[in-house]
């Protein structure tokens, strides 16, 4: 695919660590610097436009009532922080988390106990076929928040967001949900799975620089958060500099005290327009295509061992496997050497192919993988 002119050698299959730009995404960063560099902020009004646009593009990808819900973040801890910080905790409060979660999706919470008596339950998702009724049954009169990933990083097990946020919401527990391992390789619909809160950096599957995501927040929850940074760029009126008086943004602006990241903005819009011309249902295919071949590879190697649940509930963008004589670290080094580009995760080799990848590209991944397991 032309947007992507990645050197001959290589085989990008870790979209789940830091993806790749689309060139448009890269043109967009030159063109930004070469403007800067000639005029200053002379056109920062069309700036103001893009930034704009993007949270239109990122209200359409997570189908949120409106731009109005959405946040511009620095990255996925930044917005789970202003869920954890936020709310108003008591003593004996408790929050669910499951014990396959990334780091940001543990720590955070985990930085409440001490702090305001916080009980954080990590629960074992197990290797069954029901891990959401394992959370569920932690619920109880004192659970306050259920924290989850829509598809968890290492394993790459997808969660039903439906069942969990109905429960949630029946139950008049807060969801949180951390979509950074989905959002760009899989359809995501904030409303129908009952979100009160959706976070998700851009430098994965939306194919885009560090440093800026997306924090979502249905009104009602948001109103439930209190404020941790203030600035010119959070209240109503943030362009009337001479006025004395105050109030906070009604929207989720709220959240965003500070000048925005005016680059990353222009980097990231350019990323999501690329996925709104293709549409997410073809990109959703084509991951859960490369996902469901690579399967299917493993499953017909004797020597590795899938550790990803294969099934087509569970199955997101994320494969991931182990050889089964070999010590995984050592083949994910020569992977890496040899322009086969992953991670080594949950005890294996995590490969995360994305829409463009081509059958031939995941073959000869694999070949490889065969070769240095011998």
């Amino acid at each position: 695919m032309t947007e992507f002119p990645h050197e001959e050698d290589l085989i990008y299959l870790n979209h789940a660590g830091v993806g790749p730009w689309p060139r448009r995404t890269a043109q967009a960063v030159v063109n930004f610097a070469d403007q800067n560099l000639r005029s200053g902020a002379r056109h920062y009004p069309d700036w103001l436009a893009a930034e704009q646009r993007l949270r239109e593009r990122f209200a359409r990808l997570l189908n949120a009532p409106s731009s109005d819900d959405i946040a511009l973040v620095k990255n996925t801890s930044e917005g789970l922080s202003l869920v954890a910080y936020g709310l108003d905790w008591q003593s004996g409060d408790e929050v669910i988390i499951n014990k396959q979660e990334f780091p940001s999706n543990r720590i955070v919470w985990e930085s409440l106990q001490e702090r305001f008596g916080v009980r954080v339950r990590d629960i074992d998702l197990g290797t069954d076929s029901s891990p959401e009724e394992r959370l569920l049954a932690a619920v109880n009169e004192h659970t306050r928040l259920l924290a989850v990933s829509s598809v968890q990083y290492g394993t790459g097990l997808r969660m039903n967001l439906e069942r969990l946020g109905a429960a949630c919401r029946e139950r008049n527990v807060l969801f949180c949900v951390d979509a950074i391992q989905s959002l760009g390789a899989l359809r995501f619909d904030a409303q129908r799975v009952h979100a009160d809160f959706v976070i998700a950096d851009g430098h994965k599957w939306m194919l885009a620089p560090e440093g800026l995501g997306v924090f979502y927040s249905r009104p009602e929850s948001r109103d439930r958060l209190r404020l941790l940074q203030y600035g010119w760029h959070m209240v109503a009126a943030p362009g009337d500099y001479s006025r004395s008086d105050w109030s906070i943004a009604p929207t989720a602006r709220r959240f965003e005290s500070g000048s925005p990241n005016m680059l990353g903005i222009h980097a990231l819009d350019a990323s999501l327009s690329l996925f709104e011309e293709l549409g997410m249902q073809q990109i959703e295919k084509a991951v859960l295509s490369n996902s469901q071949y690579l399967c299917e590879l493993i499953s017909d190697t004797p020597e590795l061992e899938l550790i990803t649940n294969p099934a087509s509930d569970r199955l997101a963008g994320i494969v991931t496997f182990r050889p089964c004589d070999h010590d995984p670290e050592p083949i994910y080094r020569q992977l890496m050497a040899a322009g086969v580009i992953c991670a080594h995760r949950a005890g294996g080799i995590r490969f995360s192919p994305h829409f463009y990848n081509t059958k031939a590209q995941l073959k000869t991944a694999l070949t490889a993988v065969k070769r240095y397991s011998r």
